[in-house]
């Protein structure tokens, strides 16, 4: 390896120590960064190759610690972490920021009328269905055959769920009803995503030993990882969903607000974006992206053939997904 730069960094792993929260909520916070989506097609480049050369050994003269770990969370922003594939702009975690908190500063906004909460749901699970599929665990392919049946499902329960309990809401204070967007969101969470990695679920994730030899494929371990995303994701939309309203139910009453109504949706988007600038990187760090299970909790088969190729191995690594 020639220049001064150490051999001996290891950007396989994060920056931070991800055993605490601290140290993960740091490493989202750079890979949810909004400024990352107005990276040019050649900074991305630039980034993927300071990152594949310094893997293979090469490095660029003059490149500092830190030059080369702010190139590889550009690259981590942007291409696929299992599979290298630059991800699609819009599925991508660095742009959750702008689009969640204008879909669902608009979802909070425009949720008075049954045509309006049937747009807006549909908008923002036919985003969810990008970022799902986009930030999907391990190296399978999924068919068009299931990702229209995780769409339609998806969107069908966050309607079905917007709509009934937009009925409900009818006999319970105004304030009540403000909440839907978010039931909504949270039970289409718990549709969407299992839908979207049904191939998973069926056929299992990559699981590997400490060291990052492929050990086989999980059934379990994707359980455990879809688990973890939506219960992150519900997560990411609380903060998002619930205080916005209650501010705004209180702004709403006053002279300014009643005089100038056009200002209601941009500032719920902006209470929103506000929100999501925090409660995004700090619900993916809730569980670290380098998931591990006991061996012990694999299906019978894998343990078996764990233990017989690798004996010391008691517990088990694999991607979550995001």
């Amino acid at each position: 390896m020639s220049g001064g730069l150490s051999p001996s960094i290891n950007i396989a792993e994060p920056r931070w120590d991800q055993g605490t929260f601290a140290g993960r909520a740091k490493h989202f916070f750079m890979v949810t960064d909004p400024r990352n989506v107005l990276m040019s097609n050649q900074t991305l480049e630039d980034a993927r190759v300071i990152v594949e050369d310094y893997r293979k050994g090469i490095v660029k003269p003059g490149l500092s610690e830190d030059e080369l770990w702010r190139a590889k969370y550009i690259y981590d922003s942007a291409f696929h972490p299992d599979t290298g594939e630059k991800m699609v702009l819009i599925g991508r975690m660095s742009a959750q920021v702008p689009m969640n908190m204008t879909i669902t500063g608009c979802m909070l906004t425009f949720y008075r009328t049954t045509p309006a909460v049937i747009f807006w749901q549909w908008v923002n699970q036919s985003f969810n269905a990008v970022v799902n599929y986009t930030n999907r665990s391990g190296d399978a392919p999924i068919t068009v055959n299931q990702l229209g049946v995780a769409y339609v499902c998806a969107t069908s329960g966050a309607v079905v769920t917007a709509l009934s309990l937009k009925s409900l809401a009818k006999s319970l204070p105004p304030i009540m009803a403000r909440f839907i967007p978010f039931a909504a969101v949270a039970a289409a969470n718990c549709i969407n995503i299992p839908f979207m990695r049904q191939r998973e679920l069926k056929y299992g994730i990559p699981v590997m030993d400490e060291d990052g030899h492929r050990l086989g494929q999980s059934t379990q371990a994707a359980r455990q990882a879809i688990v973890q995303v939506v219960v992150s994701r519900i997560g990411m939309a609380m903060p998002a969903m619930a205080i916005p309203p209650i501010i705004m139910n209180v702004l709403e009453r006053k002279a300014f607000m009643k005089r100038y109504p056009m200002l209601n949706a941009p500032v719920q988007v902006g209470l929103v974006g506000l929100c999501l600038v925090f409660a995004t990187p700090l619900c993916c760090a809730l569980f670290p992206q380098k998931s591990s299970m006991k061996v012990s909790s694999l299906e019978p088969d894998l343990q078996d053939s764990i233990r017989n190729s690798s004996p010391h191995t008691h517990t088990v690594y694999f991607n979550k997904g995001l």
